[in-house]
C-alpha cells in the first residue's frame, strides 16, 4: 500500500477520523494476494477508518480502539501489491498498510469493504494499474562543458534534493535524478536520526532548516556531509523516546521517510533554552510583512525575531489559521493586494490578544494548503499549491477517503422494558455523583471534519455547559478534563472510580468519509448497566434537538468496559455531515445539546422532567 503517484499530502485533504477507544485486539489477519482481498478478526466491535495516501501511494485503514500487543510485522509479496504492513498507529488505533509497487494505483471507489459481523471484515481491492505521471523525466547526467543553472553539478546518476515536505504519516523528501543509496543511523544519546543519501547535492533553492514539532521530530536540516563523491545528509532531531525511523526510495522520484513505530500525534515541543534575548519572554515578536511570493506559490510572513506558532483550520471561520504568539503586528502591517488570480481569496490579519497575533487564510477554489515551513527563525513560509488535473487513467488524489459500510451489530439492543426505576448508589454527602468526560483533548483533536470543526473542541464544549446544568440542580460534578489537554483512557476511568461515581458520560462527536455528508445524527453507546442512563440521555436528545435517531448501541469501548458504574458514550453527531456539522459549530445548537443531555441525565436520578 505505498508506492506509487506524484502528489504532495497536504494539510486540506486530511481528514482526520477518530472514534471511542475500544480496547480490543486483532485476532488475524491474512491477504489473498490471488484475488486482491485482505481480511481481518478482533475480537470485539470495531468500526474501520480507510483513505488511499498518495506519495507514495498506499491504502491506510485504520482500526480505531484495537490494540496489536506485538511488534509491527510486513507481509512482502510478488505482483502489484508490493506488501502489507501492521502496525500500531497510536496508542489506541492499529494500521493496516497495503502497498503497491512503484508505478500502479487503484481506484479508490473501487475499494469495497465488507462487515461479515462488527467483528470480521474483508476488504477487496480493483485490480491495480499502471498510473501516467505524464511528468518528465529529470536528466541523470550532463553533456560536458553544459551549464548547471541550479549552481550545483550533477554527474550521471548523481541525485539533486530538491524540497522536504511534512506528510500525515512520514516524510518526503523530493529528488531529481538517479535512484540514491541510503544509510539511515541513529546517535548513541538517540537525539538524532541521520539519513546519508549517497550521490546526492543539495539544490540552492531546497530549505536546509525545517522546524517540524510533529511525529517526534523537532527539526529537519540538509546539509552536505561530502562533495566528491557527493553525499548529502537529512538530520532529523527528535524525541529520545521517540520510536527509530525507516527510509525508502520512492519511484515517484523522492526518499520516503517513516517512523517505524508509534508517535504521538502532537509530535514533540519544548520551549527553547538557549533562545536569543528578543526572543525570550517578556519581548515580542514584530510581524513586519505579510506577502505573497515566489510567483504566488508561497505566503511569507516576516518578523524582527524569532517566531513560535502554531497552525489548523479554523472552525467558526473555515479559514487557515496560523496563531503566532508572543507576537504583534505592526502598525503599518498589511497582506498582500489580492488579485482575481490569487491563490488567496481572502486573507485576515488579526491582534487577537495583547501577545497574539492570527493570520486567517482562505484558500481560492483548487487551491490547496501545504504543511507551514519555517526557513528561519523570523521567517515562515505556507507553501499554496494549485490543484493540477491528473493524467492518471484512474483518480489519484493526494488523499482519497474511501467510505466504509456500518455492519451488522454484534450485540443487538435489547428489547424495550419498562420506563427505569433505577437504583442510584448516592455519594456520601447525599448527592449523586456524575463524571462528564469530553473525548480526546491536547495534540488528539478527535475527528476534524467539514471546515476544520475538530471534535475535541465541540465536545468539551458541551461537556461544560452540562457540568453547570447539573451542578444548578444540586448534582455533584466531575470533569475528566475541563480544558484542551492530552489525556489517555486509563486515568479517565481511575477518576470516575476514584471519586466512587454514581454514572459516568462520555462525550464524543461522529465521522465518517467527508464524501458522505449525507450521514448525520446521534448514536449512544452503553455497556451492561448503562442501558437505562443511555435510553434516558438518547430520548432526552431527540427530543430536545429534533437530530435523527441513529439508535442506542451496546458496545464494549474502554471507558465504559472499565468503569464499574453505570456508564454511556454519546455521539453528539457527525462533524462531517452536512447538517451535523453546521449544528455542532452553532453555539446555539450547542447549547440545546448540553440541555438535552443533563435532562436526560436528570430523569434518571429522578431528579427532574
Amino acid at each position: 500500500m505505498k508506492h506509487l503517484p506524484h502528489f504532495l499530502l497536504t494539510a486540506t485533504s486530511l481528514l482526520l477520523l477518530a472514534a471511542p477507544a475500544q480496547a480490543s485486539r486483532l485476532e488475524s489477519w491474512r491477504f489473498d494476494s490471488t484475488n486482491n482481498q485482505l481480511e481481518f478478526t478482533t475480537d470485539e466491535d470495531v468500526q474501520p477508518k480507510a483513505q488511499l495516501i498518495s506519495d507514495p501511494t498506499r491504502l491506510v485503514i485504520d482500526l480505531p480502539g484495537v490494540i496489536l500487543g506485538r511488534p509491527a510485522s510486513t507481509q512482502s509479496y510478488g505482483g502489484a501489491i508490493r506488501s502489507v504492513r501492521l502496525g500500531q498507529f497510536d496508542r489506541s488505533s492499529a494500521r493496516l498498510v497495503v502497498e503497491l509497487a512503484p508505478g500502479y494505483t487503484i481506484d479508490p471507489n473501487q475499494v469495497r469493504f465488507r462487515g461479515i459481523t462488527a467483528r470480521q471484515w474483508t476488504v477487496q481491492l480493483p485490480a491495480p494499474q499502471l498510473v501516467s505521471t505524464g511528468v518528465a523525466t529529470p536528466p541523470i547526467g550532463r553533456l560536458p562543458g553544459s551549464t548547471n543553472q541550479t549552481g550545483s553539478t550533477q554527474i550521471p546518476g548523481s541525485t539533486q534534493i530538491q524540497s522536504v515536505r511534512v506528510t500525515q504519516d512520514g516524510i518526503f523528501v523530493r529528488t531529481n535524478g538517479g535512484s540514491p543509496k541510503l544509510d539511515v543511523r541513529r546517535s548513541s544519546d538517540r537525539g538524532q536520526i541521520t539519513v546519508d543519501v549517497e550521490g546526492a547535492t543539495i539544490a540552492l533553492a531546497a530549505t536546509r532548516d525545517l522546524l517540524v514539532n510533529r511525529l517526534g521530530v523537532n527539526r529537519i536540516t540538509l546539509n552536505q556531509q561530502q562533495a566528491s563523491p557527493p553525499v548529502a545528509r537529512i538530520t532529523l532531531s527528535v524525541d529520545r523516546s521517540s520510536p527509530d525511523w525507516q527510509a525508502s526510495v520512492s519511484s515517484a522520484g523522492g526518499v520516503v521517510l517513516l517512523p517505524s513505530g508509534p508517535v504521538a500525534a502532537g509530535g514533540v515541543s519544548r520551549p527553547s533554552t538557549n533562545l536569543p534575548a528578543a526572543a525570550r519572554p517578556g519581548t515580542l515578536a514584530t510581524i513586519e510583512s505579510v506577502a505573497l511570493e515566489n510567483n504566488d506559490t508561497q505566503l511569507i510572513v516576516r518578523a524582527n525575531q524569532p517566531l513560535r506558532y502554531t497552525t489548523g483550520w479554523d472552525r467558526t471561520t473555515g479559514a487557515y489559521r496560523v496563531t503566532i504568539n508572543a507576537a504583534q503586528l505592526a502598525k503599518n502591517v498589511k497582506g498582500p493586494q489580492l488579485q482575481a488570480s490569487s491563490p488567496v481569496l481572502q486573507l485576515r490579519l488579526r491582534q487577537e490578544t495583547a501577545n497574539t497575533a492570527v493570520i486567517l487564510i482562505t484558500p481560492a477554489s483548487g487551491v490547496q494548503i501545504s504543511d507551514l515551513n519555517q526557513p528561519s527563525q523570523q521567517t515562515l513560509a505556507l507553501q499554496l499549491q494549485r490543484n493540477r488535473p491528473s493524467v492518471a487513467p484512474l483518480p489519484n488524489p493526494s488523499t482519497a477517503s474511501i467510505p466504509v459500510p456500518t455492519p451488522p451489530r454484534t450485540n443487538p439492543l435489547p428489547p424495550r422494558t419498562s420506563p427505569p426505576n433505577p437504583v442510584i448508589p448516592r455519594a456520601t454527602n447525599g448527592r449523586p455523583v456524575i463524571v462528564i468526560d469530553p473525548g480526546h483533548g491536547g495534540p488528539d483533536p478527535g475527528a476534524i471534519g467539514v471546515g476544520g470543526l475538530q471534535e475535541k473542541g465541540v465536545v468539551l464544549d458541551i461537556s461544560q455547559k452540562v457540568a453547570t446544568i447539573l451542578e444548578q440542580q444540586g448534582v455533584q460534578v466531575v470533569m475528566t478534563r475541563s480544558d484542551d489537554r492530552d489525556l489517555d483512557l486509563e486515568p479517565r476511568v481511575q477518576l470516575a472510580q476514584r471519586v466512587d461515581a454514581t454514572a459516568f458520560v462520555s462525550i464524543h462527536a461522529n465521522a465518517i468519509s467527508l464524501s458522505r455528508p449525507d450521514v448525520n445524527g446521534l448514536e449512544t453507546y452503553y455497556y451492561q448497566s448503562g442501558l437505562d442512563l443511555a435510553r434516558s440521555i438518547h430520548q432526552s436528545v431527540l427530543e430536545g434537538t429534533g437530530v435523527p435517531d441513529r439508535g442506542v448501541r451496546s458496545s464494549r469501548f474502554y471507558v465504559l468496559r472499565r468503569t464499574s458504574m453505570p456508564s454511556v458514550l454519546v455521539e453528539v453527531g457527525f462533524v462531517t455531515g452536512r447538517n451535523d456539522a453546521a449544528r455542532l459549530a452553532d453555539p446555539n445548537f450547542r447549547n440545546q445539546m448540553a440541555g438535552a443531555i443533563a435532562r436526560g441525565i436528570l430523569r434518571y436520578l429522578g431528579r427532574s422532567s
